[in-house]
């Protein structure tokens, strides 16, 4: 489905990048399915391979084809200043995240079909997982204590 993002990178930039797999649901058919209105597999979900922990990015980013497979409802558009200039960026809600066992619902912003999906702040911080680039891994947080 996606380019390695290996593969785009110079050797030395693709040494402290780290990848995972996100499991995605929509929270929405999730819902409408433990109240009996859908079946159980009508619920659409997706998993994702090879989407790059992204330590600039403060929002989940999704390509377009894959917002369009899950059916998630547009809720606005967000103005962001990116590296080429500032730009409107739709956003989405309603999705569920699952990774590496942890799992939150969030809103993400749209990327052009095909794009590599990005983990950014936001998700990552909140569900307890810490980038470690020097192993190339997430971290999982304590959820309870004082740890």
């Amino acid at each position: 489905m996606n380019k390695p993002l290996s593969k785009s990178l110079p050797e030395n930039i693709a040494m402290g990048k780290i990848v995972v797999t996100l499991v995605l649901t929509n929270w929405i058919d999730k819902i409408l399915a433990e109240r009996g209105f859908i079946s159980a597999t009508e619920v659409r979900t997706c998993e994702v391979e090879g989407a790059l922990v992204d330590t600039g990015a403060t929002r989940l980013c999704l390509p377009a084809d894959i917002i369009a497979q899950l059916g998630l409802k547009q809720a606005g558009t967000v103005d962001d200043q990116a590296a080429m200039g500032p730009q409107s960026l739709n956003i989405f809600e309603g999705l569920r995240l699952n990774v590496e066992g942890r799992e939150g619902v969030y809103n993400c912003v749209e990327l052009p079909a095909g794009r590599t999906p990005l983990l950014s702040l936001i998700p990552w911080e909140d569900l307890g997982l810490d980038p470690d680039l020097q192993n190339q891994k997430l971290k999982h947080l304590p959820t309870k204590g004082k740890d």
